[in-house]
């Protein structure tokens, strides 16, 4: 991005980053989206205001300044989404700056983001995901790396993993534990049981890896001996799927929907789902199971103090 920011809002910019990386825990990838949700909102302010704003014009702005630039954004065909994300990220900069500067933030943080109606998550049914823990480790004619792909999406399916997080252990976590200790978004952490399956797939990759697992090298190796791409691991699941013939929504995100929903109609309890996921709102575990509603009322009425007392 072209904008050339004046010295004093570059320092602020990269101070707020810094200061969510270190407090939020926000990743690199996030971090990555904030600034270029911010620095492309500055952008538009240096044509609306004709130059490049410093902390004295952000002092300034109003609602009719935000709805030009929300106008802009729409102008330029972005969804409803990632405008909300955007502003999300230009309200959380922009309230850290007020309170450094010592301004009202009330006129800005009061504008409202656009509606959108979330999209639901689209899980695999039990047939097929138990399909694709048996094709998986079919994909390739190298039997370490068959064994790993195996590992992999037996662990997504079986713990409710991110990519990420799976991709994120280490030698240290080898051979795995009864519950494993999983930092996840925002540097949460929590505890997840450990499957027998998933614990025997990869102590079967880890028994033919031609790496030895190192205490602080990655668990999961690509071919050369660094650490697995999380690409390769979308590669994998778009050949399976191919193969299966499954839905393009068959990613290894849908691994983790799967595991949710599959535990919330055995009977989980939805709470406690939402520990195994780390989410932080109940809301966003609801998102993730595909049951119907029947179900989720008899969970809630179970879980619910007057549900009880009608027992």
């Amino acid at each position: 991005m072209s904008l050339t920011l004046t010295p004093a809002l570059r320092d602020a910019l990269e101070t707020w980053l810094a200061q969510e990386k270190a407090l939020r825990g926000g990743t690199d990838n996030t971090l990555k989206a904030y600034r270029a949700d911010v620095l492309r909102f500055l952008s538009f302010l240096a044509g609306h205001l004709g130059g490049a704003p410093g902390p004295a014009d952000l002092r300034r702005l109003g609602k009719r300044d935000m709805r030009a630039w929300m106008a802009h954004e729409r102008g330029r065909d972005l969804g409803a989404r990632s405008l909300a994300r955007a502003l999300s990220a230009v309200k959380g900069f922009y309230r850290w700056l007020a309170r450094r500067e010592g301004f009202d933030p009330t006129a800005v943080l009061s504008v409202r983001a656009p509606r959108f109606r979330p999209g639901l998550p689209r899980p695999l049914d039990e047939t097929a995901a138990r399909a694709v823990l048996d094709i998986a480790g079919t994909q390739h004619e190298t039997p370490w790396v068959a064994a790993r792909d195996t590992a992999v999406v037996t662990l997504l399916y079986g713990c409710g993993l991110r990519v990420s997080e799976a991709l994120s252990l280490t030698g240290r976590d080898h051979p795995l534990p009864d519950t494993l200790r999983i930092r996840g978004k925002g540097g949460k952490e929590r505890l997840v049981p450990v499957l027998p399956a998933a614990r025997a797939a990869v102590a079967a990759y880890a028994r033919i890896c031609p790496y030895p697992p190192a205490p602080e090298g990655p668990l999961f190796r690509g071919v050369r001996g660094g650490a697995l791409n999380p690409r390769l691991v979308s590669r994998l699941m778009e050949r399976t799927r191919l193969q299966l013939g499954l839905p393009a929504s068959a990613t290894p995100h849908a691994l983790r929907h799967s595991f949710a929903t599959h535990l919330l109609r055995a009977g989980g309890d939805l709470r406690a789902i939402q520990e195994l996921l780390g989410h932080a709102s109940l809301s966003t575990t609801q998102g993730y199971t595909a049951v119907d509603t029947t179900r989720l009322r008899e969970v809630y009425e179970q879980a619910h103090p007057q549900g009880r007392a009608r027992e």
